[in-house]
């Protein structure tokens, strides 16, 4: 399983509809009216879109408080994470993370250097004083994908305060901003910095993975070094219409907000309660789980067996086969996912 939401590979073990909780999407679906702004953008399939996005990325821009010209846009976070990367020669991660941020680099002939995440899933300033060089590019998600842990801010802070000093590159993926609480906005930390570029996306938080749109900031000298090596019309048209209306659905974006933090805490608080996991606290909307008792296979073969797919953590480098990752869904599925645990010793 190297990513979730496969559920037809899986579909033979169980007859029924299977709950898929290795797929970390909104849970509350995508925003009110957008069926229907995509059916009226139809029309605009017979046109190329705008080549410049001015429309979209003016949205983006008043979205994610920045100027337009430092909006990147791309076919999901991850074209954009990949355009990046082919601007530099080597990628520094820290593991466990997304396994493209280590997949995407190497396919693209560049070198990758893995520095172990400390305890506590914490970064070791240390050891990435001691590795990063000039003309490196570090990837970092903020939250992290599968920790679920977000970045401390003065953490932030010093890690930027490395890269500035070594000249090198921040990117920080932030797939996941949106679910995470609202103590600081690393836009605005870093709006008037130069080395350091914030990726996010409709997928997760609109509930739009199979529209594929991606944007993000970047300061202006490289936002346009961006556009020079990016494919032209990346955003096809109905990625392009979408974001220009999800981002001005606030009633949407508080109510998800509340509704994951609320069942977040409470799946948190239950899953303590079950004696053969840990879990780790979370900022997102998901929860990594140490298991243990038993392996992941074992628990995923229960699991799916019930009709529920959870997601195996050992295709993250730098876990093994004792954890697994399951997402926040709604409370009906939430708890049926919670009374499985409890009810298997």
């Amino acid at each position: 399983m190297i990513h979730g939401g496969d559920v037809l590979s899986y579909s033979g073990k169980y007859e029924g509809e299977i709950i898929d909780f290795s797929s970390n999407i909104n849970p509350l679906g995508p925003p009110d009216g957008l069926k229907e702004v995509l059916i009226a953008a139809y029309n605009e399939l017979v046109c190329y879109p705008d080549i410049k996005y001015r429309e979209l990325k003016a949205n983006v821009a008043a979205y994610l408080g920045c100027d337009q010209d430092q909006v990147i846009l791309g076919n999901g976070a991850m074209e954009i994470i990949n355009n990046v990367c082919l601007l530099f020669k080597r990628v520094v991660v820290f593991t466990p993370c997304f396994i493209e941020y280590i997949k995407r680099p190497k396919v693209l002939g560049k070198r990758v250097l893995k520095l172990p995440l400390a305890e506590g899933f914490s970064i070791d300033l240390e050891k990435l004083e001691n590795i990063l060089q000039a003309g490196d590019l570090l990837i970092l998600g903020n939250p992290n994908n599968p920790t679920g842990l977000r970045i401390p801010e003065p953490v932030l802070k010093a890690v930027y305060d490395l890269v500035i000093s070594k000249d090198a590159f921040l990117l920080l993926d932030e797939a996941f901003f949106e679910f995470c609480p609202a103590d600081y906005d690393s836009i605005s930390l870093f709006k008037t910095e130069s080395n350091v570029c914030i990726v996010r996306a409709a997928t997760k938080f609109f509930a739009l993975p199979g529209l594929r749109l991606g944007y993000g900031f970047a300061p202006t000298g490289f936002a346009q070094r961006y556009t020079e090596i990016e494919m032209p019309w990346s955003v096809n048209a109905f990625a392009n219409a979408a974001g220009r209306c999800i981002f001005k659905d606030k009633a949407y974006i508080e109510r998800t907000k509340k509704y994951i933090n609320k069942e977040r805490e409470y799946m948190l608080k239950c899953l303590s309660q079950v004696k053969w996991v840990k879990a780790f606290n979370s900022h997102a909307n998901f929860i990594l789980l140490k298991l243990m008792k038993y392996d992941e296979d074992i628990v995923f073969d229960k699991f799916i067996k019930q009709g529920f797919m959870i997601r195996k953590a050992s295709t993250f480098d730098g876990l093994d086969k004792s954890y697994i990752r399951v997402a926040v869904k709604d409370h009906q599925s939430n708890q049926k996912l919670i009374d499985l645990f409890q009810g298997w010793a």
